[in-house]
């Protein structure tokens, strides 16, 4: 009885250590969360610069328009500041109706796009900033609010 005790402790106790059927999963168990984070990551980094080329092909989608637009007082342009922000929010002048924004939570009622006039060196340029709306990852991660600065400068034309 004494022996068969000590054999079922020596099984238990010392057998883990020298056996592997339980390596693969405690390594896993240990590996996926990081994998998964980081993973999360490269997405969330992924959309915030897809994000970005996107507001910058609005940017100059409206500042190409805006400057070819004639900007004089003796002259009746049908240009307006208008049309140039549904190019830069939809891609289009007249957007259809259920038309979806190029960026989700950047349009009309939600940024400012500010388009200046000629300037001295004979440019206009298209600026706006864009709060990114991040997901539960950064909140988690401690990460602040991202906000997307940017500007197009193109040379007027006019007509």
């Amino acid at each position: 009885m004494m022996a068969l005790r000590h054999l079922i402790r020596h099984r238990l106790c010392f057998g883990f250590w020298w056996r592997e059927e339980g390596a693969v999963l405690a390594e896993a168990l240990v590996v996926v969360p990081f994998v998964t984070l980081f993973a999360a990551g490269i997405l969330e980094f992924g959309n915030i610069f897809w994000e970005r080329m996107q507001i910058d092909a609005g940017l100059r989608d409206a500042g190409r328009y805006w400057s070819r637009c004639r900007q004089s007082p003796t002259y009746t342009s049908y240009c307006t500041e208008d049309i140039a922000r549904k190019i830069a929010f939809y891609g289009s002048p007249i957007p259809p109706t259920g038309t979806p924004l190029r960026v989700p939570g950047w349009g009309p009622d939600t940024a400012a796009l500010t388009i200046s006039p000629i300037s001295t060196n004979g440019t206009i340029t298209v600026e706006t900033s864009h709060l990114y709306q991040t997901s539960p990852l950064f909140g988690w991660l401690g990460i602040d609010t991202i906000t997307i600065n940017s500007s197009h400068e193109e040379r007027y034309i006019g007509w």
